[in-house]
């Protein structure tokens, strides 16, 4: 496993009023103007990566392992490539952070994410669940996400102050995260069962999981998704990176949910990931630390 280890959550230091449309509009760092100009390019970037990455799908693919045992395509390389070139090409002053190139210009103001193919095992199985994650951070602060799955002819987007969009075959609809309050209620996602069991993090993930209305493992990017735009209550996951994050951090919190660690903390370089409605956040970190809620009920 990547990243810190949680922290146990401690009910009495957790902030539950850090959330909701109005709290993501407070962490915007710059004109609406200026961050719909780094939407549009990252918008327009994902036109480009959408088409590379369906000319690779399903066809022969040269497939590698890289030394953490994940997986990496030509089509991972060509796009990540391609969003350089352009993103540096609009801004030359801003720094990269990518999947498979690295980090570039470190202590520039702004900053961004790259995810060439998030779900890479996916993609090189034929399964239409990837998707491109660009996320652009400004002083540490993250201010737009752009989440593009072409397989699935569904786009989501956010940024700070001016919500969360789903895009499909219509015009871009603003998505909320749904109302449900209690985890009997709640659909509950997360990625690989065996390895949030695997870190000790989470002693009560398994109480939770049966705890809950009902649960899927629908992993990366598709379950924030799923989560901003009222699909499903939680999603759960270990061991991501910042390029894994970002995008979703944004979509998540302008659509009025909440993500952490298990300890309630936000950032990109965390271990464990919690994302919510944002009602059930604090139960949720409650039943994942094993201590019983009345969420649990």
């Amino acid at each position: 496993m990547t990243g810190r280890a949680a922290a146990p959550f401690d009910p009495g230091s957790f902030d539950a009023a850090a959330f909701g449309a109005g709290w993501s509009a407070s962490l915007r760092r710059g004109s609406d103007t200026e961050l719909r100009g780094w939407l549009d390019l990252a918008l327009a970037c994902c036109d480009a990566a959408d088409a590379i990455a369906l000319r690779h799908f399903r066809r022969d693919l040269e497939i590698s392992a890289k030394p953490d045992r994940t997986l990496v395509t030509q089509a991972d390389r060509a796009i990540e490539l391609e969003l350089r070139e352009r993103i540096l090409a609009a801004h030359p002053d801003h720094g990269l952070v990518g999947e498979e190139y690295g980090t570039e210009s470190a202590g520039a103001s702004v900053r961004w994410h790259i995810d060439p193919i998030d779900g890479t095992h996916n993609f090189v199985r034929g399964v239409p669940l990837f998707a491109t994650l660009l996320g652009v951070e400004r002083d540490g602060e993250l201010q737009v996400g752009v989440l593009s799955a072409p397989a699935l002819r569904e786009r989501w987007f956010a940024w700070r102050g001016g919500g969360a969009w789903a895009a499909r075959s219509a015009a871009p609809v603003r998505v909320e995260v749904s109302r449900v309050h209690r985890l009997a209620d709640a659909q509950v996602l997360y990625a690989s069962p065996f390895d949030v069991m695997a870190t000790g993090w989470a002693p009560g993930f398994e109480a939770l999981v049966r705890g809950a209305w009902r649960d899927r493992g629908f992993g990366d990017f598709w379950g924030y998704a799923l989560v901003a735009e009222g699909a499903a209550e939680a999603m759960i996951e270990v061991g991501l990176k910042s390029w894994d994050l970002a995008a979703p951090t944004v979509l998540v919190e302008e659509a009025g949910g909440r993500l952490s660690d298990f300890a309630g903390a936000r950032g990109l370089e965390i271990g464990s990931v919690l994302a919510t409605n944002g009602s059930m956040h604090g139960a949720v970190l409650a039943a994942l630390g094993g201590r019983e809620t009345d969420a649990s009920r």
